[in-house]
C-alpha cells in the first residue's frame, strides 16, 4: 500500500451546509486519486455531519470494484455511551458505506479521558480484536 490517503473530513461542498457535498467534484477527485495509483480512503461516521459515509458510497463504492481500494473508518469514541452502541454504530457504518467490511477500523479521538470514561467500560479494544 502506498502511504498516502484520501481523507473525507473536508470534501467539496455546494453550499455552507456540510451535507451538501459536490458529488461530481468528489467523483473526479476519487477517479484521479485511483488513476495515479493510490487506493487508501479514510472516513469517519461524524465527518460532514454524518454524511461522509453516504458520499463514499455514492462516489466510490457504487462506482468501483471493491478490490481496487482500501477503506478505513473509525469508531468515534466520543459519541459512544453504552457498550451496545459499539456494535450498533459499526453495523450502521457498514450499511451507510455500502460495504461488507472495512480494511482498517480505528478508534477516533482517543485520549486518556475517553479511554478511562468509555473505551474500557464499553470494551472497545476487545470488540476491535473481534
Amino acid at each position: 500500500m502506498k502511504k498516502f490517503r484520501f481523507g473525507w473530513m473536508r470534501l467539496s461542498q455546494l453550499s455552507e451546509d456540510p451535507t451538501n457535498i459536490d458529488f461530481d467534484q468528489v467523483k473526479q477527485m476519487v477517479d484521479t486519486f485511483l488513476d495515479v495509483g493510490f487506493n487508501y480512503f479514510d472516513i469517519s461516521f461524524v465527518y460532514h455531519n454524518e454524511y461522509s459515509e453516504n458520499a463514499i458510497k455514492k462516489c466510490l463504492v457504487e462506482r468501483r470494484s471493491r478490490d481496487c481500494y482500501r477503506l478505513a473508518s473509525k469508531l468515534t469514541v466520543f459519541s459512544i455511551q453504552k457498550k451496545e452502541e459499539v456494535v450498533q454504530i459499526f453495523n450502521q457504518q457498514l450499511e451507510n458505506c455500502g460495504v461488507e467490511y472495512f480494511d482498517y477500523f480505528l478508534l477516533h479521538n482517543m485520549n486518556i479521558h475517553h479511554y478511562n470514561s468509555v473505551v474500557k467500560s464499553c470494551k472497545m479494544f476487545e470488540y476491535m480484536q473481534e
